[in-house]
């Protein structure tokens, strides 16, 4: 047994706020934070600065504990997996006990809290949200089934939708489509970071495409999903949430992106093997620029048409 095998159940000494920090999944929550202001600043009806900061808070803080959650959860495969070995809960930290009561206070504090500050739609898609990435992934897709990535990705996609709630109150096809570029694009991301960790999710039993189908049957896959996902990032510019800025974006980044996803799938895996794996590193790096991007540009177009009718929120 490995060191931070045996440290699971246990701390060494107290926790500091770093760790629990770092139970929150900060990098994930800047992708949160991020789509979800989109989706509030992009939303036709006027949301107060205070408002609109607020909601986003605890709209982060429900992601946080989607987090927290997770790790209590794998805990066990985390001790394996040496991307996930120093998190505070395999790393002895935090106790598995400790990062399930942070979870849960941080899912009521944030679902209530919203509700209050925001609306009850909002706040019940954010419920959902949790529910969602702690109990059908985590607990059951993960570990269950290869398409893991493809259904659970859902939890991931909702923060813009959350977002548009807080504004209008309500689901509309601008909404659904931000949800739809978040859902469609998940499984080309992880399954591009899986190709060069595929060891790592081999040892700890995780079912990935790439354990169960092989990197060549991923490589297929990730050229299917960015094909089907292009045309509807592109597509969302022809939308009230769209326009001239958007659209251009859309339309270099959809093309860099199938191209990337072209050559992927025309690689040999010995080539692959030989070189580390650079391509498919570069292909991985390639998707977080992909939505950040997007979403980038999503914002900026309605920035330009924001002020030129004189108004920001």
């Amino acid at each position: 047994m490995t060191d931070a095998t045996t440290q699971i159940g246990s701390t060494d000494g107290e926790a500091q706020f770093g760790d629990y920090i770092a139970l929150l999944k900060p990098r994930v929550m800047s992708l949160v934070v991020f789509t979800a202001a989109v989706g509030v600043f992009v939303a036709p009806t006027f949301v107060h600065p205070f408002v609109a900061f607020v909601a986003i808070l605890f709209i982060a803080l429900g992601g946080g504990a989607s987090g927290a959650l997770n790790m209590w959860y794998d805990h066990d495969i985390d001790t394996i997996m040496k991307r996930t070995q120093r998190r505070p809960v395999p790393a002895g930290k935090v106790s598995p006990g400790e990062a399930l009561s942070f979870g849960l206070w941080l899912s009521a504090i944030s679902v209530v809290m919203l509700g209050l500050a925001a609306n009850w739609v909002a706040a019940g898609i954010l419920a959902f949200t949790i529910f969602f990435y702690v109990v059908i992934y985590t607990m059951w897709l993960k570990r269950w089934t290869p398409q893991n990535i493809v259904i659970g990705g859902a939890a991931g996609a909702f923060p813009p939708m959350i977002g548009w709630a807080v504004a209008t109150g309500g689901v509309s096809v601008e909404s659904v489509l931000m949800f739809c570029l978040i859902f469609l694009w998940t499984p080309p991301h992880f399954w591009a970071l899986a190709l060069f960790m595929n060891e790592d999710y081999s040892k700890a039993g995780v079912p990935m495409l790439t354990v169960t189908h092989g990197r060549r049957e991923t490589r297929k896959q990730i050229l299917i999903y960015t094909l089907i996902l292009a045309p509807v990032a592109i597509g969302t510019a022809f939308t009230s949430v769209g326009g001239a800025i958007y659209l251009a974006a859309a339309l270099v980044l959809n093309a860099r992106f199938v191209i990337g996803a072209w050559r992927l799938w025309r690689r040999d895996e010995v080539d692959a093997e030989g070189d580390s794996y650079l391509a498919e590193k570069k292909f991985f790096r390639q998707s977080l620029g992909y939505l950040f991007l997007h979403f980038g540009a999503l914002l900026l177009q309605a920035a330009w048409v924001k002020a030129g009718m004189g108004v920001w929120f």
